[in-house]
C-alpha cells in the first residue's frame, strides 16, 4: 500500500512529549494538562484554554535516578516517566492529575511534588490526586463523580480560573466526541478482510490523538480518514492472522509492528493507550448533568482490571470474545508490564478463560517499557502465528 500522507509527521510527533503541536498551543496561552490513566477522563482536560497530554517517555534508555527513588521491583513504565520528569521532560505542564489506581504510578506522581520537579519552571503547577473507586456500584459512582469536581474541575478553576460550568462541560463534550468519532471510524476499517491500514498505522494515529491538542490534531485526522477511505489496499492481504492486542500500558507502535512483521495483523488495540475502550462517544441523557454523564461513562467503559466486581471480572472476558468476533481474529495476546501488579494476575486468568471457556488461542508475555528482548518477542509471535495458522487449516480440512 502507498504511504500514508501523514505517518512521517505523526511518527515526528510522536518522538517527544512536547512535540510542535504542543508548543503551538503553549504559544496561544493554553495549559497543558498531564495524566496517565482513563480514570482521569480525558474531556475534563480539554475545557476552553486546556489539552491534555498522556505521559510517555520516548526514547528513554536509563531509569538510574528514577530507580534510586522507586526501587528496581517497580514497573518500567512509572520509572520511565519519573526519569523523563527528573530531566525536565514535562517542565511545561500545568497540572498533572493523577489516580491512586496503581500504587507504583501513584509513588512515580508524588515524586513531581516531593522533588518539585515542575514547581520550578511553573509555580502554580500542582499534582492532584483522584481516589479512584474499586467496583461499580452507585455509592462508587457517585464518590468518583465527587472525586472529579473536587480535584480536576474546582483545582482548575481555583488555579488557572478554567470556566468548569455546565456549558463548558457540554462543549467540552462535543468536541470530544468529535474527535472519537473520526478515531472510531478509522479503526473500524481494520474490521475489513483485506483493510486498507495496518496495526502499526492504527497506533500511531491513536497515540496521536491522545498526545496533541486535540483541536490541533483533529484536522490531520479527518484528512487521514478521507484518504483511508480511498486507499487501495494491496490485492492479497498482507497478514497471515488477525489478533487482538490486550493488556497494560502500550505507547510504543514498534511493538506493534514487531507483531505484525511475525505476521499478525493488530486488528483490535484493548490496551491502556488503545482506542478500545476510549474513542467511544459520550452520551448524556435525560435529566443527568455532563459531570455526571462523564463519570458514569468511565466507568461503564473501563476495562481496568483493577475492578474486583464480579459483573467487570466476567465482563473483561466477555468484551475480549466480543473484539475478537467483531474483528474477526483469529487468536489473542495478552502483554504485562514486568512487575505489574494488576495485569500479572489478569494476564494468566484471562489467558486459562480464553482458551478454556471461550475456545480463542491465547498468548501471554511480559515485557518492559524500553524493548530491548526484540528476538525472543519475534520468535515467540512467531510461533503463535504458526500454531494459528495450523488451527485455521484444522478447521477448514
Amino acid at each position: 500500500m502507498k504511504d500514508l500522507k501523514h505517518r512521517v509527521l505523526f511518527e515526528h510527533l510522536l518522538s517527544d512529549v512536547k512535540n510542535e503541536l504542543v508548543e503551538q498551543a503553549l504559544d496561544a496561552g493554553q495549559k497543558a494538562l498531564g495524566y496517565s490513566c482513563y480514570y482521569v477522563p480525558e474531556v475534563l482536560m480539554n475545557l476552553d484554554g486546556c489539552f491534555s497530554v498522556r505521559l510517555r517517555a520516548p526514547g528513554i534508555t536509563d531509569t538510574a535516578i528514577a530507580t534510586y527513588y522507586m526501587s528496581e521491583k517497580t514497573c518500567m513504565y512509572s520509572r520511565s516517566i519519573l526519569e523523563r520528569a527528573i530531566e525536565g521532560g514535562f517542565n511545561f505542564f500545568s497540572a498533572l492529575l493523577s489516580t491512586e489506581t496503581c500504587g507504583m504510578m501513584h509513588r512515580a506522581h508524588e515524586h513531581f511534588e516531593m522533588l518539585n520537579l515542575v514547581k520550578e519552571q511553573n509555580e502554580d503547577f500542582f499534582v492532584s490526586h483522584i481516589d479512584a473507586p474499586f467496583v461499580t456500584k452507585d455509592y462508587a459512582l457517585r464518590h468518583y463523580e465527587r472525586q472529579l469536581q473536587k480535584h480536576v474541575l474546582d483545582r482548575l478553576h481555583e488555579v488557572y480560573g478554567v470556566e468548569t460550568s455546565e456549558d463548558a462541560l457540554r462543549r467540552a463534550i462535543e468536541k470530544h466526541n468529535a474527535l472519537c468519532r473520526v478515531v472510531s471510524a478509522i479503526g473500524a476499517l481494520r474490521k475489513q478482510e483485506n483493510p486498507p491500514l495496518t496495526g502499526y498505522e492504527f497506533h500511531l494515529i491513536e497515540l496521536v490523538s491522545e498526545c496533541c491538542p486535540h483541536d490541533l490534531i483533529l484536522p490531520y485526522l479527518e484528512e487521514t480518514l478521507e484518504e483511508l477511505q480511498i486507499r487501495k489496499a494491496d490485492d492479497k492481504p498482507w497478514y497471515r492472522v488477525r489478533v487482538v492486542l490486550a493488556g497494560g500500558e502500550n505507547d510504543d507502535p514498534d511493538f506493534t509492528k514487531l507483531i505484525e512483521d511475525s505476521g499478525a495483523f493488530v486488528v483490535a488495540d484493548r490496551y491502556c493507550f488503545g482506542s478500545l475502550p476510549g474513542r467511544e462517544e459520550i452520551e448524556i441523557r435525560d435529566g443527568e448533568t455532563a459531570l455526571a454523564a462523564i463519570a458514569r461513562h468511565y466507568i461503564d467503559t473501563n476495562e481496568c482490571p483493577r475492578f474486583m466486581n464480579p459483573e467487570k471480572v466476567h465482563g473483561r472476558k466477555q468484551y475480549l470474545k466480543q473484539l475478537a468476533e467483531d474483528y474477526h481474529a483469529d487468536g489473542l495476546i495478552v502483554q504485562q508490564m514486568k512487575f505489574c501488579e494488576y495485569w500479572e494476575y489478569e494476564r494468566m486468568y484471562c489467558q486459562h478463560v480464553m482458551e478454556s471457556e471461550y475456545g480463542l488461542p491465547c498468548m501471554g508475555i511480559e515485557k518492559e517499557y524500553i524493548n530491548t528482548s526484540t528476538g525472543q518477542l519475534r520468535t515467540r509471535f512467531q510461533a503463535f502465528v504458526e500454531a494459528l495458522e495450523m488451527k485455521k487449516l484444522t478447521k477448514e480440512a
